[in-house]
């Protein structure tokens, strides 16, 4: 087997059928280098009942001569491999072997992710139809379908395929085609994003994602080249639903190759340096640090914490940042003036009196000649302690700048309400609003579910939104014993050691921790967020693989995972179907709070939208959950063990 190739073995029907199991395995175990014997064992079992198949089709169908097999296909960049793949008139047939009787909901949600996967991220498949179907090796027949994925004994294969003939139109995809390393483009998650810009400048290019992105990453380029062009200062403001790229459109823009040639030499004649990305989020910045520490720098990043920039340019205000571009993740959770008080009361030389908002728009005026200063904004999102005014500090912060008629202010229809009454109106630019998911594998009405939850507690309305998000192979499970819902995800993600899944919980819930979900404030601050997130088991105890540790709403927001486990607390409970905030732990400072409920909604909004595959949600079996966990089966959400 050439060690170049992405597959254990591809052949037409006919060869497949004709050629000696022990070659075929043979010729597997050479591309799985370290498969197991129980590994070697499923193959011995399934391929002689394969090849049978496939000699029924042959018998059949003179059209199967053209169809191909591939057999443990190995995504790329993925590492995942799907058992087997038929390629067949107008599209493909994933199969899932398991050798049981019957298959798990794991086995199930498995199979619909490659499904899923191979629809939004193949080349071949955009436009072909994907069929699926999980085997259980030792049953026999057709055992039925749940949305989209067919289970069945391997004996009814081959009356699956001429099903699915019947129903196709267009020629085989070709293997080549099929196998090209170019051909599967997956969407990286936010880190693996930013590794990839930071080491080779560009992001691996996604049809559909870019489809989404590129309109407001073109709009952006228009106008700092006109700033740069007009010598003009600007704010941009891009809003979006949770997961539709804004933070992907930032790390794009602060490593577009041109910004070097519109950056304005300083006195001393060095180039500045073109752009900034900022985060108040830290535990962000510390991931990435820790994923980009092998690559030079001991861990700095190209992003920069919020607190230590203000921290520097606000005591000595005769320092001017090297940039011409300032970007601010999560705009609409700027800090006001009290906190950011709060956070600086002791840096020798600040003077207090600003929001965040306004200090940035403060530095920008420092910078000669140009400026953009780009808020990336997520709606309801605010969970901190002085992050509950919003996108009004930004209108503000324009009002009071040093010359506010020197700033041109751009942003999308859905932020216009927030600088109502300015004295300069705003630009309105459509595609500074994001509106398609692409986190989640572009499912979509993720967020839709999420608010409709917890906003409008419309049972009805959420099942049938989750239904639709089940046939996009989304999945929402859940159950009472955390045991359960941790065996679901090891399973699942047991052949895909890249995968992160993590145990979450809200910060504020008092009861968490009788269940062994350790949400305190002790074992959250000692965690390690570089290693929780990026850390496989055998690089040690500190890996979300785990399921042991737990980070709560503080340490999750901006970050994903593919599979989130949320420990539901006692702090957001079902009470005479309303959502209530009564048993939660209360403020430090209380009279900093403008409401407590909403930011507890905001904190399970966070929860709810961390993972890519899968919210799988663990109830615990106490009475007052009991009406939350009826109406979150009501709602949509699948019951595990059943």
């Amino acid at each position: 087997m050439d060690k170049l190739s992405n597959y254990g073995w591809r052949s037409r029907f006919p060869e497949f059928q004709s050629t000696a199991a022990q070659k075929i395995r043979d010729s597997l175990q050479g591309f799985v280098t370290d498969a197991s014997e129980e590994q070697i064992r499923a193959w011995d079992d399934s391929i002689p009942l394969l090849q049978k198949e496939v000699g029924e089709i042959l018998e059949d169908q003179a059209s199967g001569e053209q169809y191909s097999t591939v057999l443990e296909y190995e995504l790329p960049m993925d590492l995942r491999r799907p058992d087997v793949i038929f390629l067949l008139n107008g599209g493909l047939l994933v199969i899932e072997l398991k050798g049981k009787s019957s298959p798990s909901q794991a086995d199930l949600d498995q199979a619909a992710a490659y499904a899923r996967d191979l629809r939004c991220y193949h080349r071949e498949c955009e436009n072909a139809k994907v069929h699926v179907v999980v085997v259980p090796t030792r049953a026999r027949g057709l055992l039925g379908s749940e949305h989209g994925v067919s289970v069945m004994g391997p004996d009814a294969l081959d009356a699956h395929v001429r099903a699915i003939e019947g129903d196709s139109s267009g020629p085989p995809i070709s293997p080549e085609a099929f196998l090209d390393a170019n051909a599967y483009r997956p969407l990286p998650t936010l880190v693996e994003a930013a590794r990839e810009l930071f080491l080779q400048g560009d992001i691996r290019p996604i049809h559909r994602a870019r489809a989404a992105t590129d309109p407001a990453v073109e709009t952006i380029t228009e106008i700092i080249h006109r700033a740069a062009r007009e010598k003009s200062r600007h704010l941009i403001l891009v809003t979006g639903v949770p997961g539709a790229g804004k933070t992907l459109v930032g790390l794009r823009m602060v490593h577009a190759h041109f910004l070097d040639d519109l950056a304005v030499k300083r006195d001393d004649g060095k180039p500045t340096v073109p752009a900034v990305f900022l985060s108040g989020n830290g535990p962000l910045v510390e991931v990435l640090s820790y994923e980009l520490k092998g690559a030079g720098g001991g861990g700095r990043t190209f992003v920069r914490g919020v607190k230590e920039y203000v921290k520097r340019y606000s005591s000595q205000r005769n320092l001017i940042p090297p940039e011409h571009v300032l970007i601010f993740d999560e705009a609409q959770r700027a800090f006001d003036a009290q906190q950011v008080q709060e956070k600086h009361r002791n840096t020798p030389g600040f003077e207090g009196g600003r929001s965040e908002p306004e200090h940035f728009i403060e530095f920008a005026e420092r910078i000669p000649e140009w400026c953009v200063v780009i808020g990336l904004i997520g709606g309801g999102q605010e969970i901190h302690v002085g992050e509950e005014a919003g996108l009004v500090q930004w209108r503000d912060a324009i009002e009071n700048a040093g010359c506010p008629a020197d700033w041109h202010v751009h942003l999308p229809d859905q932020a216009a309400d927030a600088f109502t009454g300015s004295s300069k109106p705003p630009e309105i630019k459509p595609a500074l609003g994001l509106d398609i998911e692409i986190r989640f594998h572009l499912a979509t009405n993720i967020h839709k579910f999420v608010s409709t939850l917890l906003e409008e507690g419309a049972a009805d309305r959420c099942a049938t939104l989750a239904n639709h998000l089940e046939e996009q192979g989304y999945h929402l499970r859940i159950s009472r014993d955390l045991d359960e819902a941790k065996g679901y995800l090891r399973e699942r993600y047991a052949e895909n050691r890249l995968a992160r899944f993590g145990l979450i919980a809200s910060a504020k819930d008092k009861e968490l921790e009788r269940w062994n979900v350790p949400n305190d404030w002790n074992s959250t601050k000692r965690l390690k967020f570089g290693p929780w997130y990026s850390d496989d088991e055998s690089d040690g105890q500190h890996s979300c693989r785990h399921l042991e540790s737990c980070v709560t709403e503080f340490g999750a927001q901006g970050l994903e995972l593919d599979a989130a486990l949320l420990a539901w607390g006692t702090d957001l409970v079902r009470t005479n179907s309303q959502w209530s905030n009564a048993m939660a732990r209360g403020y430090q400072k209380k009279g900093r709070v403008k409401d407590p409920f909403q930011l507890r909604i905001n904190a399970y909004r966070v929860l709810l939208t961390r993972g890519r595959d899968v919210t799988t949600v663990f109830v615990p079996p106490v009475g007052v959950l009991d009406e939350t966990y009826r109406f979150l089966l009501s709602a949509g959400f699948r019951p595990l063990g059943h």
